[in-house]
């Protein structure tokens, strides 16, 4: 076995900071490339925390947008391979794509022989994310689709040593940028597999592995329109919390509360203040009183322990900046989101899913005889709540019908023989959700002419 000396904790500690800290300056200054050399797109990516320790991440790093030529030999797929390769499957269907948040999981590291480990794979994994809050009640907002990545060899480069090379579909590989849990794909590669699926919001990778390790690639596609790709290792229990922690800041937009104690240049904030919600400069006082930020939360008790405040340090530095409270899962694995973070989450999910879905075409004036249909998603909290659904006709409500998902034209009554307007509305009326400006975003509504 090839045996190679890791870095100190603290060398990798102080290079992931410095990337962090780094990050604006690298998005903008572009690829690197040596002269005569091909351009080489770089990523920004989220490192995950150590394997031994609570950490949800470490910094980011600029990782290559493609993988190594030495990660495959690049050997062609037999005939039988082929015809497995690509196949996209329906793994939970909760309605039509253009009503609901769709989640790709692509593998990587299956041989065909192994694509049903795969698919058992992907349900173990979406069952971890959806056990966790908001996911928990908002599960079927969701569909989740698999799309067949055949690889030539089982397994990942970097797994079981850093000389391990494997011949893999989407060219996963530890090791990346020299840390030995930053799990990183070859996005074009992915990319490839994302457009067979239809319109994906999200996209997980799961690698063929039990060794600890992730990576979060949050920025949003520019062409296949995702909000970002988490990695995780199939068969390790952590990585699965590494991929909800980086859903938080696709989905959610929310700012990483961990920080560096003893790191040079963590020390103290002095920016403006910062542009996510679970991140502030302003104390509990000052933010009660300017009421700014996640004021609306302070001093309610929060799922991940203890009530929200300011609580000091955040986005990486240790003093300046306060988070919402001591330890959210954007600071520590196995926790749950806190308050702020449950809210901005819920946001999330709403700017891609709808939650009322016309079952009876809306293209066409609905008659006497006719019926109008909705589907209406159920929530599956604990606390047993239903989304508050209301038609309405002529914009005025016909509180006779309230809970309804089918209503008949006759038995509307319609006054005359004019066209009208019949609407459906389902609202979500979350105690959840405390901000005006995200509560009016969690509602749809289904309009039909009809006449008798």
């Amino acid at each position: 076995m090839h045996h190679v000396r890791r870095p100190t904790a603290r060398a990798a500690l102080r290079a992931a900071v410095a990337a962090a800290c780094a990050t604006a300056a690298l998005l903008a200054a572009g690829p690197v490339r040596a002269v005569g050399a091909p351009v080489v797109p770089r990523l920004v990516v989220e490192i995950p925390g150590p394997e031994q320790g609570g950490d949800a991440g470490s910094g980011h790093a600029r990782v290559p947008a493609r993988a190594a030529q030495s990660a495959g030999s690049g050997a062609r797929l037999s005939a039988a391979e082929q015809a497995a390769d690509g196949e996209v499957v329906k793994l939970v269907d909760n309605g039509p794509t253009g009503d609901r948040l769709d989640v790709v999981v692509i593998g990587d590291g299956y041989t065909a022989a192994e694509l049903g480990k795969f698919r058992t794979d992907a349900q173990a994994k979406w069952a971890e994310v959806t056990a966790v809050e908001p996911y928990a009640t908002y599960r079927n907002l969701f569909n989740v689709w698999t799309v067949d990545a055949v690889s030539r060899e089982s397994g990942v480069s970097g797994d079981p040593d850093r000389a391990t090379v494997r011949d893999t579909a989407l060219g996963s590989y530890f090791w990346c940028e020299e840390i030995e849990r930053l799990l990183c794909i070859d996005q074009p590669k992915v990319d490839a597999y994302v457009a067979k699926a239809p319109e994906a919001d999200l996209v997980i990778v799961l690698a063929n592995s039990a060794k600890y390790g992730g990576a979060g690639y949050n920025e949003p596609s520019a062409t296949l329109g995702y909000e970002g790709i988490s990695t995780a290792s199939a068969d390790n229990a952590k990585s699965g919390q590494v991929a909800i922690h980086e859903t938080g800041h696709s989905l959610g937009k929310l700012a990483d509360e961990y920080f560096y104690p003893g790191v040079p240049d963590y020390e103290k904030y002095t920016g403006p203040e910062t542009t996510e919600s679970n991140t502030s400069k302003l104390s509990a006082d000052r933010m009660a009183r300017q009421r700014a930020k996640w004021y609306r939360w302070l001093g309610e008790t929060s799922p991940d322990g203890g009530t929200v405040g300011a609580y000091e340090g955040g986005g990486y530095f240790v003093t300046g900046v306060h988070r919402p409270t001591d330890n959210s899962l954007m600071r520590v694995l196995g926790k749950p989101f806190n308050l702020p973070g449950v809210e901005a989450m819920i946001a999330g999910f709403y700017q891609h899913a709808k939650v009322v879905t016309p079952l009876t075409p809306t293209d066409r004036t609905l008659r006497t005889a006719h019926t109008a249909k909705v589907a209406v998603p159920r929530l599956t909290g604990g606390d047993g709540r239903r989304l508050l659904v209301r038609w309405y006709l002529d914009g005025r409500e016909v509180k006779r019908l309230a809970g309804r998902t089918d209503v008949t034209v006759a038995e509307l009554r319609l006054p005359d023989l004019r066209t009208h307007t019949l609407s459906v509305t389902a609202e979500d009326r979350t105690p959840s959700v405390r901000d005006p400006e995200i509560a009016r975003t969690l509602r749809s509504t289904v309009d039909w002419n009809v006449r008798r």
